[in-house]
């Protein structure tokens, strides 16, 4: 199993996730002492966390980058549809 004492704020968010795994699978074997299950219990729950923290950024991430793109797309529409206005409209000579 990875080492548990590195903090897991300083972990990736795929090296989180692969230790998550293995506590799991620990928990699940179900041979550890009372003593480690609670360890690992506690363990697991920081992981679960720092997991969940960077999937919240990520998707933040992503949010705004859609946003970005959707207000360049926008102001190009807008852009171009004044532009379509302008070439349309009747003159008054």
């Amino acid at each position: 199993m990875a080492d548990m004492a590195t903090d897991p704020q300083k972990l990736s968010y795929e090296d989180a996730r692969n230790e998550l795994v293995e506590v799991v699978a620990h928990l699940e074997n179900g041979t550890a002492t009372l003593e480690e299950t609670i360890s690992l219990w506690e363990r697991g729950e920081a992981l679960a966390a720092r997991c969940e923290e960077w999937l919240i950024g990520a998707k933040e991430r992503l949010t705004q980058a859609k946003a970005a793109t959707t207000g360049t797309s926008r102001a190009a529409g807008k852009d171009s549809s004044e532009a379509a206005a302008v070439q349309t409209s009747p003159t008054d000579d």
